[in-house]
């Protein structure tokens, strides 16, 4: 096999989504540089953020495909506490929510498969 041909679908993922996504990231550092952090712009933008987050995580647990529609509905929904849980009560960590949120899913999806 040759060289692009094993680097090819890395080279594809960091050409269609990484490199894309990272240009704006950084026009967005170089505008709002000077913005204050309390300013009504931002706080809008933080909102939308937030609501486009919240909308992808509830398509993933009420529609999901693939691999995790294998996974039972009220377990995708109970991993979601958890990672709620995870995130207020280790100071609102989003890294404690994420991880666990994961820890109950993938526990779950074990103790289901058997």
């Amino acid at each position: 096999m040759t060289l692009i041909g094993e680097w090819g679908p890395y080279l594809a993922l960091i050409l269609a989504g990484f490199l894309p996504t990272e240009v704006w990231r950084m026009l967005g550092l170089l505008v709002s540089r000077g913005l204050d952090e309390g300013s009504e712009i931002l706080i809008w933008i933080r909102a939308v953020a937030t609501a486009i987050l919240a909308a992808v995580a509830a398509q993933l647990i009420l529609s999901s495909s693939g691999a995790l529609a294998g996974i039972p509905m009220p377990l995708r929904i109970a991993a979601a506490v958890f990672g709620f849980g995870g995130y207020f009560l280790i100071r609102r960590s989003v890294f404690a929510g994420a991880l666990a949120g994961e820890a109950a899913l993938i526990a779950g999806a074990l103790a289901f498969a058997r």
